[in-house]
């Protein structure tokens, strides 16, 4: 599993990749961002959670520079214990929610990605 952000011909990254960047620029190169680490822009614990999403749900936004370019994501952080200007690193998580929960077909809400953890 990739976590992909894509760069177009001006050296803008974006993530999630778009087919289409500034200028209406097609992406010319794929960056998988768990191969490199990010710092806390900001973060907050929600304590009011959707049903099958874990309380707390610890969230952060960080922002990656490459090759002095940079790109921000958000997702979950794998402890209460983060700051702003902490360096974290993507972390495969095959399952972001318990399927089961809620009202919803457990088939539509399994969901896997990637959480912050810190270096």
């Amino acid at each position: 599993m990739t976590m992909d952000a894509y760069r177009y011909e001006d050296g803008t990254i974006s993530y999630p990749g778009h087919p289409r960047g500034p200028d209406g620029a097609e992406p010319v190169e794929t960056i998988d961002l768990s191969e490199f680490t990010a710092e806390v822009v900001t973060w907050t614990t929600s304590t009011a959670t959707p049903p099958g999403v874990r309380e707390p749900n610890h969230l952060a936004i960080v922002e990656f520079t490459i090759e002095g370019e940079s790109v921000r994501a958000i997702g979950q952080v794998t402890t209460g214990e983060i700051g702003v200007g902490d360096e974290v690193r993507p972390v495969y998580a095959d399952e972001l929610r318990e399927p089961g929960a809620g009202i919803r077909e457990p088939a539509s809400q399994e969901w896997d990605g990637y959480r912050f953890e810190p270096v």
